[in-house]
């Protein structure tokens, strides 16, 4: 009933479904059904998907992400421990696939033992980086027709983790059934929490169940689009300018305080996606499903007009078979992303 009751929790198919009909008209419109494809040139696919995050890391400045090393499939876990100490990395850190989605595949490292299990069992390439200790995390939408100096942030989500509050008597998987939010995620939970279910909360505790900003791994997402103002849309110009053929996506920082993050201070990018991002302010539980509609349709219209432009500046779109051959390999990444551990 909780999921019935709550678009947030439906399936992609199930959102997406009824608003198809708009998606094929802006297709048909392009003379192409893999339009998106230029409205990033300096992304894979133009960031839609199968996007390497270390092709990606490639061309931004080394200063506005986190130290990160990057690992190919196989490579053996004493390698890693060894180079992550020659480069002087220390624990806890974060693995991530290199080509990732929904937050599948990330995990937490806080001992050499979690970085050699998390070597053994990725069946993809990765990377593992240092962890941000700024507190708040926020995922911008920001648009930018090709010409133009000025872009506009279109939407801005506000994270918070998936978390209990303990009473000093239940246990924790008591706990987490008894919350209307934390048990849309039991089965992730107990597994990620495997021997600690029985343990008891103490009153007034607030325990994370789940540190990552991600819908898929529970976080809540408030939107906060209300706060954008022109200072916070000069410090986003700014970033984007600095990362090479941005046109469309949404970018997530981790961040210290609201004032220090709109001078862009004390805040760091743990994540950019391209035209295949979601504006996740949609999933605030505030939101109806006709008004998701009404922005995802919104953010099409936007992602045409930007590819369209870059089409017209000279970059071919995808052709068919191109098309056609990502997706075939975005669903063998998704195969091997689902059957990570977690």
């Amino acid at each position: 009933m909780i999921r019935l009751l709550n678009w947030e929790f439906w399936s992609f198919n199930s959102i997406y479904f009824w608003i198809m009909p708009i998606w094929f008209l802006l297709c048909l419109r392009a003379r192409s059904f893999f339009f998106f494809s230029t409205s990033n040139p300096g992304f894979e696919n133009g960031g839609f998907t199968g996007e390497s995050k270390k092709d990606i890391h490639s061309i931004l400045p080394i200063d506005l992400y986190p130290p990160t090393m990057h690992f190919r499939y196989g490579t053996s876990s004493e390698k890693v421990i060894s180079e992550l100490r020659e480069s002087g990395f220390e624990l806890p850190l974060i693995g991530k696939p290199d080509v990732g989605g929904r937050g599948r595949g990330i995990r937490f490292l806080y001992s050499e033992k979690d970085i050699v299990e998390y070597a053994r069992n990725c069946t993809l390439d990765y990377h593992i980086q240092s962890v941000i200790r700024w507190p708040n995390e926020v995922g911008i939408f920001y648009t930018r027709i090709p010409g133009e100096t000025k872009g506009k942030i279109t939407g801005l989500v506000k994270k918070e983790f998936l978390s209990i509050t303990g009473d000093g008597q239940q246990t924790l998987i008591e706990l987490i059934k008894n919350d209307k939010r934390s048990i849309m995620y039991l089965t992730y939970i107990t597994q990620a929490h495997a021997g600690k279910l029985d343990m008891v909360i103490p009153c007034g505790e607030r325990y994370v169940l789940s540190p990552y900003g991600n819908h898929a791994r529970g976080s809540l997402f408030i939107d906060d689009t209300h706060l954008v103002d022109d200072e916070l849309n000069q410090m986003m110009d700014k970033l984007a300018a600095r990362i090479p053929d941005f046109h469309f996506g949404r970018v997530d920082i981790r961040y210290r305080d609201w004032e220090s993050l709109k001078k862009g201070l004390d805040c760091t990018l743990i994540e950019v996606n391209g035209a295949g991002s979601e504006p996740t302010h949609i999933y605030d539980p505030r939101h109806s499903l006709f008004h998701a509609w009404k922005v995802i349709i919104q953010h099409w219209i936007t992602l045409y007009k930007i590819s369209k432009a870059n089409h017209e500046r000279g970059h071919r779109y995808m052709s068919f078979r191109e098309g056609i051959n990502m997706l075939r390999k975005d669903r063998e990444f998704s195969k091997k992303l689902n059957g990570l551990p977690i």
